[in-house]
């Protein structure tokens, strides 16, 4: 049923928007994608993000949402066919770090936004501890990717960048180490804000 979900989305997607890739060479091959088993860390700026990404991306996603989603069964029963889990805001994220990493432990790919929020004018805000915690305590690579819509006045274009994986290996940190967390956080967030300043320098 996920496959026939995906393959739906994506025809959906391709009809309402025209994507324009950036380091297309950069996505995982089918083989290491449908393996699974790391996160992509993105920009989050309008609510298609997660489905772009899944669209794009051969594979099995999981992706945190906003507890408020679910509250309508229908749109709850779709989302959670479509690898969604519910997070509360404001609530202890001990859960919600617990599900991200069983979910990748089953060969997901985890989505992770680390702004934490969506950006009204596409500035990319400041990383949450989220994507760094996940990542090191579930021994995951990173895979960044930028999202940009309208640009050059096209209502209906999205630009798609991806930046080179960030190995598990260099995000390892302690889990209670501050300033390794930030580090990890703000190296995660200033790739993604990279592949945003190509894709200007690109369309511009």
């Amino acid at each position: 049923m996920y496959l026939i979900f995906r393959r739906l989305l994506q025809i959906y997607t391709s009809l309402k928007f025209k994507v324009y890739f950036h380091n297309k060479e950069k996505i995982p091959s089918k083989k290491i994608s449908k393996k699974g088993g790391f996160i992509i860390a993105c920009n989050h700026q309008n609510y298609w993000d997660p489905p772009v990404v899944a669209s794009y991306i051969v594979g099995k996603f999981s992706f945190m949402a906003k507890a408020e989603l679910f509250e309508k069964p229908l749109f709850a029963w779709l989302i959670r066919r479509c690898g969604a889990f519910p997070v509360v805001r404001g609530a202890d994220s001990e859960k919600a770090i617990k599900q991200s990493i069983d979910a990748i432990k089953k060969g997901r790919i985890l989505v992770i936004f680390p702004e934490g929020t969506r950006s009204k004018d596409g500035t990319i805000g400041r990383g949450k501890s989220g994507v760094a915690m996940v990542a090191s305590m579930a021994g995951a690579s990173i895979l960044p990717v930028c999202l940009m819509y309208g640009l050059n006045g096209e209502k209906k274009r999205i630009d798609f960048a991806v930046g080179d994986m960030i190995p598990a290996s260099e995000l390892i940190i302690e889990a209670q180490d501050r300033k390794e967390i930030r580090r990890v956080s703000e190296r995660v967030i200033g790739v993604i804000k990279e592949l945003q300043q190509q894709i200007y320098d690109l369309v511009e």
